[in-house]
């Protein structure tokens, strides 16, 4: 437990104390936010916040994962570094999208194919690579079934399929994630509670681990690395609690892309390395609703040729339009995150107590 901890509380504090700094330097240099000028009108206020806090956010994490290694002489595993890894270079796209709106000074930065084309990219080394490296029992970072509490036996996808579906994922949730980041601090508290319930997974997992001799029983779980995807997740967790602290209304700094896609990342990593893919949905419900609103707000629109099924997409600035206040959806949809993941945990353990 002491390298969970100490990477935990290593992400909090560094996020903690080199966020003002940062915005310090950021203000300087007047790398600022551009507001959408057809969003709530509350919103333009915010126009010239400083912006890509998600770089405070993946330098605390990679930091504390490796310093806490380093400090309690602990060896990286596989799974860690991938996890790292992947969320680093989904984090560095998010970088060149927030770079390519201050450098152009509008609100749109990447085109959606060079975005598309970097996802694809980064998903597909990503899941190659953790479809690899078995370690002595023979468990890869990922596997090649879709899966829900654990791997789902009658779900088994071919090498190249299984590819496929993890290169999805990849796109998948850090657009949801990038699409619920349109608040103060909406998704770094949301986040914040999802990697932590991720962590209590994963100390699970390593306690009921089937590498355990101590502790195989009938409904072990076949995952590598366990405990080092707990000191991942925890750190991920403290990072992003701490960068709430200058993102809550009103927000002195936003994560941008750089942030969104970093978590997003980071979430379907620990979905695929878990074997808690579908799990992920319940969890992660909140961000599922945030890019569904805007998947059915744009079909509608294109089936009716300009009706709207909401006054605004995604679906937290339909309530601020219906008059809600911005900190009242916001801690709204925590709740709702809330009520999901402890669901999600609900699920995840009561499984293990029937099968017992």
């Amino acid at each position: 437990m002491r390298t969970i901890l100490m990477a935990g509380g290593l992400s909090l504090l560094l996020t903690l104390l080199v966020t003002p700094q940062f915005i310090k330097f950021l203000t300087r240099r007047q790398y600022g936010q551009f507001i959408r000028d057809d969003g709530p009108k509350e919103h333009l206020t915010k126009r010239g916040t400083p912006t890509m806090g998600g770089v405070v956010i993946i330098a605390s994490v990679v930091l504390s994962y490796f310093l806490a290694h380093l400090i309690l002489w602990e060896s990286v595993t596989v799974s860690g570094v991938l996890l790292v890894g992947v969320m680093t270079a989904l984090g560095f796209l998010g970088f060149l999208d927030d770079w390519a709106k201050i450098s152009k000074e509008r609100s749109l930065g990447l085109t959606p194919r060079g975005k598309l084309i970097g996802q694809f990219t980064i998903g597909g080394i990503f899941a190659v690579l953790a479809l690899n490296f078995p370690d002595e029992r023979g468990l890869r970072p990922a596997s090649e079934f879709v899966s829900f509490l654990r791997d789902l036996p009658w779900l088994h996808l071919p090498f190249f399929v299984a590819v496929i579906w993890i290169v999805f994922l990849l796109m998948a949730w850090p657009n949801a994630t990038n699409l619920t980041d349109g608040l103060d601090g909406l998704l770094a508290g949301s986040a914040t509670l999802v990697f932590a319930t991720f962590s209590l997974v994963n100390i699970w997992q390593f306690n009921q681990w089937c590498g355990r001799v101590s502790s195989v029983g009938p409904l072990c779980y076949e995952v590598r690395d366990p405990y080092d995807l707990a000191v991942v997740s925890t750190a991920l967790a403290g990072s992003c609690f701490g960068f709430l602290w200058w993102n809550a209304k009103p927000a002195r700094i936003f994560m941008g892309d750089t942030g969104s896609m970093a978590i997003g990342a980071a979430l379907a990593g620990l979905s695929i390395m878990t074997r808690t893919e579908l799990l992920l949905v319940i969890m992660g419900f909140l961000f599922v609703m945030e890019a569904g609103s805007v998947a059915l707000q744009v079909g509608y629109f294109k089936a009716t040729k300009g009706k709207r099924i909401f006054k605004m997409s995604p679906i937290h600035h339909h309530f601020e339009l219906l008059g809600w206040q911005e900190v009242t959806v916001v801690i709204r949809f925590w709740i709702i995150c809330g009520l999901c993941v402890a669901i999600g945990v609900g699920i995840f353990y009561g499984e293990w107590v029937v099968g017992q």
